[in-house]
């Protein structure tokens, strides 16, 4: 892989595999949820070496400092090598990845609105053995 000067932020970030495209990368970037060292930008931006980004994704958010440059992607293996994740960015995922578990766990299933034939069997022969 060719060591690049600059890259597209859009290109980088659909890179490095944090959106599935380009135009999802731009977008998100136009809307500001990706910034650059803490500043608002737009998807043509240069990114360079050791440009600090923060990506927020729905729920989650990176906290992440370039290492290496390009505009091809790669393999998620790969591509995690494009980037380092601060401690404290990486901790709070881990937390709220966790919580977000735990709150499926808890949730309550949903059985749908009716019951469907050998549901309302059982319901009448409970009914009958109750009386």
């Amino acid at each position: 892989m060719a060591a690049e000067k600059q890259v597209r932020l859009d290109k980088w970030l659909w890179a490095a595999r944090f959106y599935k495209t380009r135009a999802l990368a731009a977008n998100a970037i136009t809307n500001g949820r990706v910034k650059v060292n803490d500043a608002r930008t737009k998807p043509s931006k240069q990114l360079s070496v050791d440009d600090k980004i923060n990506i927020q994704l729905s729920p989650m958010s990176w906290d992440i400092q370039v290492k290496e440059l390009s505009s091809q992607r790669v393999s998620a293996d790969l591509a995690k090598n494009f980037y380092t994740e601060s401690p404290e960015s990486e901790h709070q995922r881990n937390t709220l990845t966790e919580s977000l578990k735990l709150a499926k766990q808890l949730q309550t299933p949903n059985y749908g609105s009716r019951p469907n034939k050998r549901g309302r069997l059982q319901i009448i022969r409970f009914k009958q053995n109750e009386s």
